[in-house]
């Protein structure tokens, strides 16, 4: 068990968890553990939109300088454009501050090596032993202080990587796209790339103002994206979150799309190409049953791996794929990206769909989605899921499904949650299967 990291970087609430304290000491312990040789190390540092950006923002630069780290601040930049950058910019670590699709009252801190991956579980433990120990005698001395400075035109570079993934000659002319920037990180970016490709941009989503980040915009909420492309008669929506690391899609008429249906819809073009490295994708237990069985139609594998898109990318490097996502809209593109870019993977559908000349809702409507059933089961106590009646339910709950579902249980990372989730060509069966094991896990935790 680790006492800081999770499955995503350091998260929590502003000011209550993630205290200008906490930030001082991950800086510290993180500039220590990333020193190599005797340059002069740097760090970049980008954020999101978030009010207590500014306070982790410089308690994060006050414990890189005090080890001796130079640090460069980019501002408000998208997740994937600080992974970008740290490579770019020769850097010796990345850092972004962002809880991605969480409220304003949470924030975050995200590290990437100076290759832009995340890092791996054995490097997070060894910061937070740092952060946990004694650095007083590892700070640097007076004359060896880290600098500090702003830097410029960072945007420009992410927007001109960001096009140059897109096909020669392939533009969005003639596109009418609504764009819901989250009120996050990629307001600024995102409706230039996509107006200097060619499209009519209608960017929402794009007036942040330190509290209102993801706030009824965004992935997690594209009511208004919906609400919008019927009004304007768009061509497509396009929904990044805070930190614009994830996107979900609203066809012409109004329907949301999810990062299935982009992964098969991207998977069946780059197969058609000859551009998938292997022949499959990697996904999470969450992704749908029908994606599963879609790209066995057309000869191809899906890896499936714990929730994160971090365990998504370390089976994508190991088996050698190089497309790979989650159900919400992380989708990995590594031939352009070491982490979920949403741009990135937006501009790859369009390019789908500009080449096809047919719709979005065409082109993103790859297979039905088998009816799926999430429960969240909250327990005071104990360990619910080692209960004899609990393992007998979901036994049971695995016949019954048979090899016309299927069923994941697991405990939340994060709280006192077991997550209940089937799926299966018959509703009511998978329905039934998850109250009866949410019934038992409820019991056992009386």
């Amino acid at each position: 068990m680790r006492k800081h990291f999770g499955t995503d970087g350091i998260r929590g609430r502003a000011n209550l968890t993630i205290t200008p304290e906490l930030a001082l000491r991950v800086g510290q312990a993180a500039g220590l553990a990333f020193r190599r040789g005797d340059h002069r190390h740097r760090v970049v540092i980008g954020k999101d939109t978030r009010l207590s950006g500014y306070m982790i923002e410089n308690a994060l630069v006050a414990g890189f300088t005090s080890v001796g780290m130079d640090t460069l601040l980019l501002g408000p930049m998208p997740t994937p454009a600080v992974a970008m950058l740290t490579r770019s910019m020769r850097a010796d670590l990345g850092v972004m501050i962002s809880a991605s699709h969480n409220p304003f009252e949470d924030n975050g801190i995200k590290l990437f090596g100076p290759d832009g991956y995340k890092l791996s579980d054995g490097v997070e433990r060894e910061i937070e032993a740092l952060i946990d120990g004694d650095l007083t005698r590892r700070l640097a001395p007076s004359a060896g202080l880290g600098r500090a400075k702003r830097v410029e035109g960072v945007h420009a570079r992410y927007i001109e990587f960001a096009k140059r993934t897109l096909p020669r000659l392939l533009d969005l002319e003639g596109l009418r796209i609504v764009l819901d920037c989250a009120n996050g990180a990629a307001y600024r970016v995102a409706p230039e790339a996509l107006w200097e490709l060619g499209a009519e941009v209608i960017a929402i989503g794009v007036e942040p103002n330190g509290f209102n980040i993801n706030r009824d915009v965004g992935s997690t909420a594209p009511e208004a994206l919906v609400g919008k492309v019927r009004e304007l008669r768009a061509d497509v929506g396009i929904a990044l979150d805070g930190d614009a690391d994830r996107v979900i899609v609203v066809d012409e008429k109004g329907r949301v799309v999810d990062g299935d249906q982009l992964m098969a819809a991207i998977a069946r073009s780059w197969h058609e190409d000859g551009r998938l490295a292997r022949p499959g994708i990697v996904a999470t237990v969450m992704s749908n049953l029908g994606l599963e069985r879609y790209l066995d139609s057309l000869g191809l594998a899906l890896e499936r791996t714990s929730v994160g898109d971090r365990y998504v990318l370390e089976r994508m490097r190991e088996g050698g794929y190089n497309l790979g996502g989650e159900q919400s809209g992380h989708v990995i593109l590594s031939d352009y990206a070491t982490t979920g870019d949403g741009l990135i993977a937006a501009l790859q559908l369009l390019a789908v769909v500009k080449r096809s000349e047919r719709p979005v809702s065409e082109v993103c409507h790859c297979f039905e989605p088998l009816p799926q059933i999430l429960k969240n089961v909250r327990y005071a106590g104990g360990r619910p899921l080692e209960d004899v009646a609990v393992a007998s339910a979901i036994e049971a709950a695995r016949s019954r499904l048979g090899d016309a579902g299927r069923l994941v249980i697991r405990p939340s990372g994060t709280e006192p949650v077991i997550r209940v989730m089937a799926e299966g060509d018959d509703r009511a069966l998978v329905l039934e299967v998850v109250d009866e094991i949410a019934l038992a896990v409820t019991r056992a935790a009386a």
